[in-house]
């Protein structure tokens, strides 16, 4: 049951209590990431990660995508209509060059619930389209921030956003800040992104046990990774692009 403040703010924001308690991922399962695009899963995936506006996979545990810290390259005009969430310095919107996203702005209260307002539509959308788990990227993009954003931030917000996904029945991932055990802001598993070429699996698996789902887009790192997890965890080597038709290997 959902301690009694976290419960009023999500029913604040519009989610409804869950009629069943969220249930993370098997362990030891093999897991595809198709952000890029939905295909139809290998006979050994258990696990298929899509993007919040694709279909779950019948048959299949799902894990929905949402980018809750940062906005998609694609989705700007959406947030142009809320220009105060958008992080700025010196009025232009600061920006993850990697992805070329812009990060959100979660320095203040009433941003982080206005934030986890539209965010936490997209988790229930998830649950109605019938996925059992949401992921939610950039956790660690205060990191990014010019020194705009605080990891306490960053903190506060995941809680806003896990207490949203469990009152809508998922179970939500921590995605990045391996340093971070992040089952005290309520997360109950992982998806890490190269953690075999950054020699931090370890430190997901101490919190998360084989409840880690793992994605390298290196073959050297695909393959460190199998070595030291293989047998434990769902591994898996994709493209960066994460393309329909693109690279796939499990251990």
């Amino acid at each position: 049951m959902l301690p009694a403040l976290l419960l009023g703010i999500a029913l604040a924001l519009g989610a409804a209590p869950a009629a069943t308690a969220a249930t993370p991922p098997p362990g030891g399962v093999d897991v595809d990431y198709q952000l890029g695009g939905p295909v139809p899963p290998a006979p050994n995936v258990g696990i298929v990660v899509r993007d919040r506006r694709a279909a779950p996979e019948p048959g299949r545990y799902n894990v929905c995508y949402v980018n809750g810290f940062q906005t998609q390259p694609d989705e700007r005009a959406r947030w142009r209509r809320h220009p105060g969430l958008v992080l700025r310095d010196g009025g232009r919107p600061v920006v993850d060059d990697a992805w070329g996203e812009w990060l959100l702005d979660i320095r203040t209260a009433r941003k982080r619930e206005r934030l986890a307002g539209i965010v936490g539509r997209w988790i229930d959308g998830c649950a109605r389209d019938g996925y059992d788990a949401v992921e939610i990227d950039n956790l660690d993009s205060f990191s990014r921030s010019q020194g705009l954003l605080r990891p306490r931030q960053a903190k506060r917000y995941a809680r806003l956003l896990t207490a949203r996904a469990h009152a809508a029945g998922l179970a939500i991932a921590q995605k990045n800040w391996a340093s971070l055990d992040g089952r005290v802001l309520g997360f109950d598993f992982a998806v890490a992104e190269e953690c075999g070429r950054y020699d931090e699996c370890g430190r997901y698996v101490a919190s998360y046990g084989d409840r880690v789902l793992v994605v390298e887009y290196r073959a050297r790192d695909f393959r460190r990774a199998c070595a030291a997890y293989g047998a434990r965890l769902g591994i898996v080597l994709r493209d960066r692009e994460v393309a329909p038709g693109g690279r796939r290997a499990w251990c």
